[in-house]
């Protein structure tokens, strides 16, 4: 299967026998997060399901890699809200919807509605596209693929400011698995969907990166590569590397 980028979004096209539009991180009911704290955003929850239904032609299956809502702990009144009719509008406009479980989507079973699949965060394989959310190791069926997806950082790129790490990006990363036997070729980790949320700059020094396949020996992360939405592509990631600033701490929410 080849699996490409979308020009200009966070999405990604795998085109084989089926055809597969793959999204990640959408965070429904991070505006009510925010607005605790002070910060009255619009949601993006209508503004995403635009983008997917634009997306959807000729597309037999919709796979989210999981975080679809926000709250962990218990949910929001905006997710009660928004989550089952966005969903209700996605399987108008896509033969087949599946989610693979984010660590953010405890009790989204509740949510979704009839025909929308909910797959284990162990990861789903569909040819030889391994699919996960990122936040636990994947099976050993799904490991068992050529090319494997995954989310869960938010992926950002740092750009050098005056006082070390400066304006951020999305970005995709491209990273070669060790030689062996029965790992993938590449892992390739996708950028957040929700426009809102933050995230998390890939190539700050001292910050590592999210998930237990990104901090194994199974990843040749001084072959990583770096890519702007665009398809610009900068560089490998450690030539990339910029200073922190004092007192950062690094979250994804």
């Amino acid at each position: 299967m080849k699996v490409l980028p979308v020009p200009d979004k966070p999405m990604l096209r795998v085109s084989g026998e089926e055809e597969l539009l793959v999204v990640a991180d959408l965070h429904i009911g991070l505006e009510a997060h925010l607005s605790w704290k002070g910060f009255h955003i619009p949601s993006q929850t209508v503004k995403m399901e635009a983008e997917l239904l634009n997306a959807a032609e000729g597309v037999d299956t919709l796979i989210i890699l999981g975080d679809v809502k926000h709250r962990v702990p218990g949910s929001t009144r905006q997710e009660h809200r928004e989550i089952p009719r966005f969903f209700e509008s996605l399987l108008q406009a896509y033969p087949r919807v599946r989610v693979v479980r984010g660590n953010h989507d405890a009790g989204l079973d509740g949510f979704l509605p009839p025909g929308v699949e909910l797959l284990p965060a162990s990861g789903a394989l569909q040819d030889d596209v391994g699919m996960v959310h990122g936040h636990t190791l994947p099976s050993v069926r799904t490991l068992g693929c050529r090319v494997l997806l995954s989310a869960h950082n938010h992926s950002r790129v740092s750009f050098a400011g005056a006082r070390g790490s400066g304006p951020t990006e999305p970005c995709w990363l491209r990273i070669p698995f060790q030689e062996g036997d029965g790992y993938p070729d590449e892992l390739l980790v996708l950028p957040a969907f929700n426009p809102n949320l933050g995230g998390s700059p890939v190539n700050v020094e001292g910050e590592g990166l999210l998930g237990p396949v990104l901090n194994s020996e199974l990843l040749a992360l001084e072959d990583a590569r770096v890519y702007l939405m665009d398809g610009a592509a900068l560089g490998r990631l450690p030539d990339l590397s910029v200073p922190g600033r004092r007192c950062r701490k690094r979250k994804v929410l």
